[in-house]
Formats: structure tokens, sequence, C-alpha cells
């Protein structure tokens, strides 16, 4: 019997087209994807510039335009959600007695209204946000700085009072105005350094924040006559005006290093006029 010799079929040029097909559409998808990052990138650009200009800062912040895509957003000139953030920011004001040097400033624009190409030409005179969420977060550095211009504090640290059980507000949505404080730190008595750990509250008070010591400890149980001066030392108004695009402050939090204000203002434009 003669052998027959196996044959292979041929490959289906359906098979081969639908290759070719898939292949296309994943390098049309990473296109698109980067083209749509880059122009997110220019208008963050755009933004970063104004900003800088607005905020008066000696750098560009960072800006961030959330929500994928950018090109959809662009299309409708209706961007949900940008956030700018910018760190070590001085606040100088003689008149009003203003000296913080290492503010971090965040600002969440929510629904700033801009058409494409006036955003990335830079033209935003035109455009408004609905609402912007400001914060500004004042530091230990600032606050040792504060307190020495009465007592000579070293190393004072920001911590909320965990001691303190947080209240349930009746009205969830409601700005806290208050919150628990733990200050430690070092400071001199007659050439003696003396350690301490003060509790107490922040208020927000007129637009800045006022620190109120009930209760401070010390190391050393044999000073406890200077206590009441110690109080009154940390008895610290901070007031850093007005929050980004002049939202004003509505609300005081603590966290492990720092006091936050925050506030919240609508209908704003995005540059001055």
């Amino acid at each position: 019997m003669t052998a027959h010799t196996p044959t292979h079929p041929r490959p289906k040029k359906k098979s081969r087209r639908g290759k070719i097909l898939i292949v296309t559409v994943i390098v049309l998808a990473v296109l698109l994807v980067a083209a749509d990052f880059a122009l997110a990138a220019a208008g963050e650009y755009q933004i970063a510039q104004r900003m800088r200009e607005k905020l008066q800062l000696n750098e560009d912040p960072s800006v961030r335009i959330n929500g994928f895509p950018f090109m959809l957003q662009a299309v409708r000139g209706d961007y949900k959600h940008v956030r700018i953030e910018a760190s070590g920011v001085p606040i100088k004001n003689e008149q009003q007695g203003v000296d913080l040097r290492d503010l971090d400033i965040v600002a969440d624009l929510r629904h700033t209204r801009v058409e494409l190409a006036d955003l990335l030409a830079g033209n935003v005179s035109k455009a408004t946000i609905d609402e912007v969420d400001g914060s500004i977060k004042i530091k230990s550095l600032d606050l040792n700085r504060l307190a020495n211009q009465v007592t000579p504090f070293d190393k004072l640290s920001i911590e909320p009072d965990n001691r303190v059980a947080t209240p349930t507000p009746t009205d969830v949505n409601a700005p806290k105005t208050t919150a628990a404080i733990k200050l430690s730190g070092q400071t001199k008595v007659a050439d003696r350094v003396v350690t301490l750990t003060a509790y107490g509250q922040i208020a927000l008070v007129s637009g800045a924040i006022q620190i109120n010591i009930d209760d401070i400890e010390l190391e050393d149980v044999s000073l406890k006559q200077i206590i009441p001066q110690l109080r009154q030392a940390l008895a610290i108004k901070i007031d850093p005006g007005t929050l980004p695009f002049g939202a004003t402050p509505t609300a005081v939090e603590v966290e492990s290093g720092a006091f936050i204000l925050r506030g919240v203002i609508k209908d704003v434009p995005l540059v001055q006029r």
C-alpha cells in the first residue's frame, strides 16, 4: 500500500484578518489613551500657570484633572473635579500681623467650566467654577515660630487629643468649629528645660484659629506654679486670612502635625477678572 503524506490545512484567511483587526484595535486604543493623557497634561499645565498667579506662588502648583476620559469632559467644557495642591506657601501681611511660612494649600474645584480651545490657549478669563472646597494646613513649624514670640518654646508638636471622644453631631453635614488638641514640647524657665504636654481645643473665631489650653502636664511636677504662665503663652491666635479663591473658613480639624482650616465657596471665576 502506498503511504499517504499527511497534509496540513492552510491557515484560514479569516483567522489572520481577525488577529490583524484585534491588533489594530489595541493600537488605536493605546493611541487614544495617550492622546487623552497628553491633552489632560496640557490643560493641567495651563491651569497651573493661572493658579500660580492667582495664589501668588513662587512655583507652579500641582494640578490634577480627575476623571477619564478627559476628552469627553473637554467636549462638554465641564471638568468635574480639578485638584490643586501647593506646599511650603508663605503668607505675610504686616498690616494684619500675619506671617506664616510653611502652609499647605489644597483646592478641590467641582465643575470647572471652560471651552477646550480656551483652556489649551491659556485663555481662562471666562472660566467659572460651580464650587471650590479649599483648605489651608498650618504645621508645627509655624506654630513654634508664633509661640516663640511670647515664650521660647522648642519642638512643639501637634496631635489630636484622643482622650476626648468626638461627640456625634446632630447634623452630620454641619462643619466642625472646634477640635480637641494635644501639644507637646519644651520651654526654658530660669535656665531649666521644662518638658510639657498641653491639652485643650482649637476653635474657629472670626475665620482664625484660636488655641485654648485647659490642662498642662509637666515632667517636673515641682514647677506646677508656672502652669498659668504656660497656659497663657499657648493661647495663640493664628489668622491665615481667606482660603483659596476667597473662601471663608467654616471648619477646623486637627491631624498629626497640623491644624487645618476648611471652607467652601460657590460660583467663582477661575481667575480674577
